[in-house]
């Protein structure tokens, strides 16, 4: 389905993960990414991609203890050993699984600070460039998780820069972006040689383009132009996850 990168972590959550592959590959895609692959074997998600014929095009690191709270460990002072552990279970996955790029989340830790993530992300950029992998960032807005320490793009950029190693880019969700500073597509045009992955998702709800605020039909035409990679679905369905898919004909065509 075009460069369209279905998230298997928030679509077709009618059923279990590993039977979302197939449910992936009966909707026409032939790329897939999730967020957190961990509580399953590189030898069955592996298994599963095979079967379907599916890539997987993006993985997160691990992000901490999720479920007592934790969204990302990278800029917390006082768990280095632990994101630099994060890091190593990260590419042991994407190498297992033929993933080139991994999201790597900040964290909302009050101790957070920037000097901490531009170490971190400078030790995990050298560890994947080893491997091909790219490392993004992401802003993401303070309604969907209050207290990121990522929150807007010119920080990202600035931290990017910072890095300055050239596998570590931007993952632009135009759903966070559209949340933090209006405008979306703009702020996509002013920055889009930092970009290595797009997200979507239709503003303020999260649901499927056509469902929000957001004129998809103009960003995705702006995209097929000017943007070579894969566009993920990381949207949650308004209704059953095989009828979400609707609007591509209409944005697409």
């Amino acid at each position: 389905m075009n460069n369209f990168s279905v998230n298997l972590s928030t679509v077709f959550t009618e059923v279990p993960f590993l039977d979302r592959f197939k449910k992936a590959r009966e909707a026409g895609f032939d790329l897939v990414e999730c967020q957190f692959p961990y509580a399953y074997t590189i030898e069955d998600i592996r298994n599963k991609l095979e079967r379907n014929e599916l890539s997987m095009v993006l993985i997160n690191l691990p992000p901490g203890h999720w479920e007592e709270g934790d969204r990302g460990l990278a800029a917390d002072p006082n768990r280095r050993e632990e994101f630099r552990k994060s890091v190593e279970i990260g590419i042991g996955y994407a190498k297992g699984l033929g993933v080139k790029q991994i999201h790597c989340m900040a964290g909302i830790h009050p101790d957070h600070n920037r000097h901490v993530l531009i170490e971190n992300l400078y030790f995990a950029g050298n560890a994947m460039s080893e491997h091909g992998i790219n490392l993004l960032i992401e802003p993401i807005n303070p309604f969907d998780i209050p207290g990121y320490f990522l929150k807007d793009i010119q920080q990202a950029e600035e931290i990017i820069n910072s890095v300055g190693l050239p596998n570590v880019k931007l993952q632009f969700d135009f759903y966070h972006i559209e949340r933090i500073h209006g405008q979306a597509l703009s702020f996509f045009q002013k920055y889009a040689e930092l970009v290595s992955h797009v997200q979507i998702a239709d503003s303020p709800g999260r649901h499927e383009p056509g469902t929000g605020e957001m004129n998809y039909k103009e960003i995705l035409l702006y995209l097929q132009k000017h943007y070579k990679g894969s566009i993920g679905l990381e949207y949650n369905p308004q209704g059953r996850s095989a009828e979400s898919f609707a609007w591509v004909k209409e944005v697409t065509s």
